[in-house]
Parts: C-alpha cells; structure tokens; sequence
C-alpha cells in the first residue's frame, strides 16, 4: 500500500511543474518529464496518444484567457452600472452586462475544471 503511494506521488513529480506566462498553464501540462542533471525537467512524449494531452492543456490555456476576459467584463460592467446615474436604460444596460459577465465565468471555469478532470484521468 504504502510503496503504491510512493509511486504514484513520484510519478506525480516527475511530471514538469512550473508557471507559465502570468500564471496560466503550460502546454505541457500533463506530458511526463524528465529532469537533468541541471534541474532542468523537459517534457517527454512518449506515444501519440500524448497529443491529446497537449490538446487538453491548450484548451485549458484558453479556458483560462477567457475567464480572465469575463472578470474584466464583470468590471466594464460594474464600472457602468456607477457611471449610470440613476438612468434605467444605463442600469440595465449594466445588470445585463454583468450578468454575461457571471454567465462566461461561470462557463469559461467549469469548462477548465472538465478538461483538467479529463486530462488527468487519461494521464
């Protein structure tokens, strides 16, 4: 049971783990790697079934980029219901612009949760 344990946890870490640019995920993602005597890790492929899981990091790249996009409509939304003073066109103008804006995050963040459950599960 235990040796289990520590070879899944190791099989875990050989995977390459670091940040991507401004903390969105890599494309490699979920590719093994292997470190060198550096510390360096590279992505290995292994079959070409891993094309899949450098799919699945992709989309979840751009699930990422798109729930970043809602926040910042949720902003132009909220930055408009202020500047609304009062009028009822402006207001809800604004409720509907944040409520897409709640509607793509909600969307843009399961859609990421889904494929990082599918990617590791085929990993």
């Amino acid at each position: 049971m235990i040796n289990n344990a520590l070879s899944l946890i190791s099989k875990f870490a050989a995977s390459c783990s670091g940040g991507g640019f401004l903390g969105f995920s890599t494309w490699y993602k979920y590719l093994p790697g292997k470190t060198d005597s550096n510390g360096l890790c590279s992505p290995q492929l292994n079959s070409i079934s891993d094309i899949w899981l450098i799919v699945a990091a992709i989309i979840e790249i751009l699930s990422e980029a798109i729930l970043v996009l809602a926040f910042f409509y949720l902003i132009y939304g909220s930055i408009v219901y202020l500047t609304s003073q009062g009028n009822p066109e402006s207001v809800g103008r604004a409720k509907r612009i944040i409520q897409n804006g709640l509607i793509g995050m909600v969307i843009a963040f399961s859609a990421a949760l889904i494929v990082n459950f599918i990617a590791t599960s085929i990993k």
